[in-house]
């Protein structure tokens, strides 16, 4: 039998969501500096409560999951929310719960925070993950701008 852990980033894992993030990215046709790399895993690792929070899917001793998360305030909630901001399984575990369970991770997260609402974002492309998302969440029909 497989087992899956899911657990928080330690500094240790650094080369194992160095690759993971970097095939997410690589994924969404975008790359970024080594600063951001630095910046982020430094934020991830961070005890500010405005830093970003990470967890590591680990299958059979192998990292093969990332999610990131944060808090923030909200302007029609009084209680803070929770942004899933990325989510990444290997390839070859796609489709195994590791998705699943790195969501329902972050939903607890959110739970022990009492944060009343977590949400992310994806490509309307994405349609492997939107599968997933159908079945743990609630598409909106909000757009997403961005300055240009």
């Amino acid at each position: 039998m497989t087992e899956l852990t899911i657990r928080p980033l330690t500094s240790a894992d650094e080369q194992d969501w160095r690759r993971l993030w970097g095939d997410y990215l690589a994924f969404y046709e975008t790359s970024l500096s080594e600063e951001v790399y630095q910046s982020s895993f430094a934020r991830l690792l961070g005890d500010d409560p405005q830093d970003f929070h990470g967890l590591l899917a680990v299958k059979d001793g192998r990292a093969v999951g990332l999610v990131h998360y944060l808090f923030h305030r909200h302007g029609w909630k009084v209680e803070n929310v929770c942004y899933l901001q990325d989510l990444y399984a290997d390839p070859d575990v796609r489709g195994s719960g590791v998705g699943r369970a790195l969501i329902e991770a972050v939903y607890a997260a959110a739970e022990a925070e009492g944060a009343p609402q977590v949400y992310w974002n994806t490509q309307d492309t994405n349609k492997t993950a939107r599968q997933l998302y159908d079945r743990v969440g609630v598409l909106t029909p909000f757009l997403k701008y961005v300055r240009s």
